[in-house]
């Protein structure tokens, strides 16, 4: 089989890196610097319609990005050298890639759970205008803040592991 072109293998990395950012940039952003803001000066009913408004936008942008990361990193796998099997701890390298792939599942789960379970959830509440359970949408923001939190870590962790994989 003949080895792909240099410009195709460039623009599968060049997918690959914008997929990054723009999932990890988003996690960063709403960790960083919407939560905190959101916390200090909204009541949790508006934070929690503004975090679903938000999330509403970004939850297809996530998943394509996720999809993306998949297709294009299943292609630099089968391309590098070092790859030996999905499984294989042979290398820093290999085992690196594995941890990696092992947080980049969590951060799938924790996706789902916020996509289908918390979101509904969230918007099912808020449906109720004033009859809402304040303890409920405390219980639910809490909820929310805490999966984004987790999706942040995991994303640098999988920024950390990566970088172990080059350094090898």
């Amino acid at each position: 089989m003949e080895a792909p072109s240099a410009p195709l293998v460039a623009f599968i990395y060049w997918t690959h890196m914008l997929a990054t950012v723009v999932w990890i940039g988003s996690l960063a952003a709403i960790n960083l610097l919407f939560l905190p803001a959101a916390t200090r000066t909204l009541n949790p009913t508006d934070q929690l319609s503004l975090i679903t408004a938000l999330q509403k936008r970004l939850e297809p942008l996530a998943w394509f990005c996720m999809g993306i990361l998949l297709v294009s990193g299943l292609f630099q796998l089968s391309l590098n050298p070092h790859y030996d099997g999905f499984f294989s701890v042979s290398s820093q390298w290999s085992l690196s890639i594995l941890i990696k792939h092992g947080f980049s599942i969590l951060m799938v789960v924790v996706s789902a759970v916020q996509t289908w379970e918390v979101i509904p959830s969230i918007q099912r509440t808020l449906l109720k205008k004033d009859k809402a359970d304040a303890a409920e949408l405390l219980r639910l923001q809490k909820q929310e803040t805490l999966l984004l939190r987790i999706n942040f870590i995991l994303s640098a962790l999988i920024l950390g592991a990566t970088a172990f994989a080059r350094a090898s």
